[in-house]
């Protein structure tokens, strides 16, 4: 029987319990869930299409993936996405679990995934018999390594850290990988999320300046849940690699892989609306200014975090120490330490809470000094 770590988030469960015991309720800032209504024209969509007795199939609708190549040419700087090269999936994270299995890796060959990352990079190795390497750039492998590396994931904007790869550092990576063989999968949920510099979009790996215009082994990854509210549907597709798609497709098609018939529509539409997705990123605009600064008065440093839902933060001290305190005020918050070693000292404060309980969780911040006493006044 294969078996897996516990999952992480369930070593979370005693401070959650402090944290519910504040007396003005709790705030749970941990878990990146959308709480924000499923935009009525999304919602619409679903019902529209409810009626639907039969299988759907497992490629997609041919209006579905029109509307996907549609978007990426609009939102993503990428033209000229041949439909038949676009796949919807049942969420995002099913893929990133199941992809070296589906591509056919096994013992001996190597995953490369982010040094900070999510955790489902190295399980989705473990699955296929693989071996999960971190690293955030090929070149800091050594030999032996790269010569064994079949697929190597990127994460931009990064979950936790919310950093931004830019375009010369893609296009490097896609250069290394392509020299040894290996397929880039990057994963880009958080791309309509940027901040600062990156308001306007961050480049992705089917980008012309990163690709070369060549979409050979390379895949981009994209779900809606967070920025249409529609985790609930589990919405996303795979776009990319003329190359691997047909095979992906044959497998998923075995696997009984499907998205819902309902939820394609719902995806389609969703996709052609643009409006509901800056009005959503406006919401988690005011909720990122009105926290970030209560963390930094709280005594945390907040590096990195120039896109995405998070904040990723240290006080420069244990992370359970640091979840501790913030249990103590009702306050939950992501440790560090469930995104790899590097994550030592952070925790991660997502964005995806109500402006009520954001609100709430800037005056509990205020009230006490970084060291969690009463300022004097």
């Amino acid at each position: 029987m294969l078996t897996l770590p516990d999952y992480p988030w369930n070593s979370l469960a005693p401070y959650r319990r402090t944290a519910e015991a504040h007396p003005r309720g709790v705030v749970d800032l941990s878990i990146g869930t959308p709480v924000d209504p499923t935009p009525e024209v999304i919602r619409a969509a679903l019902r529209e299409a409810a009626d639907a007795p039969g299988y759907p199939t497992t490629h997609g609708t041919r209006a579905l993936r029109e509307a996907i190549a549609a978007w990426y040419a609009r939102r993503r700087n990428t033209p000229g996405l041949d439909p038949e090269h676009i796949m919807p999936t049942i969420g995002s994270k099913e893929l990133v679990a199941w992809l070296p299995l589906l591509l056919g890796l096994g013992p001996g060959d190597v995953v490369v995934r982010p040094v900070v990352a999510y955790p489902t990079y190295d399980i989705g190795a473990r699955l296929a018999g693989a071996e999960a390497v971190p690293a955030d750039r090929l070149s800091d492998l050594p030999a032996e390594v790269r010569a064994r590396v079949k697929l190597v994931w990127t994460n931009s904007p990064g979950n936790p850290t919310g950093t931004v790869r830019g375009v010369d550092e893609l296009a490097e990576l896609v250069r290394d990988a392509r020299s040894l063989g290996a397929v880039v999968a990057s994963d880009e949920c958080y791309a309509e999320l940027g901040w600062g510099p990156w308001e306007d979009g961050v480049p992705g790996i089917l980008d012309p300046r990163v690709s070369g215009g060549d979409f050979t082994s390379l895949l981009s990854v994209y779900s809606l849940s967070k920025q249409s509210n529609v985790a609930g549907y589990r919405a996303a597709f795979v776009a990319g690699a003329p190359d691997l798609m047909p095979n992906l497709l044959n497998n998923r098609k075995h696997a009984g892989m499907i998205v819902p018939r309902p939820v394609q529509e719902a995806m389609r539409v969703a996709l052609g609306d643009d409006a509901h997705v800056a009005a959503q990123k406006d919401l988690y605009r005011g909720r990122r200014a009105r926290l970030l600064p209560a963390l930094e008065g709280f005594g945390l440093t907040v590096p990195d975090s120039a896109a995405g839902l998070y904040l990723w933060a240290t006080a420069g001290e244990d992370t359970w120490t640091t979840v501790g305190r913030f249990a103590d005020l009702g306050i939950v918050v992501g440790p560090g330490s469930f995104y790899g070693a590097a994550g030592e000292g952070y925790v991660r404060v997502a964005l995806t809470a109500s402006d009520e309980r954001i609100d709430a969780a800037v005056e509990r911040l205020a009230a006490v000094s970084p060291v969690g006493t009463k300022p004097s006044s």
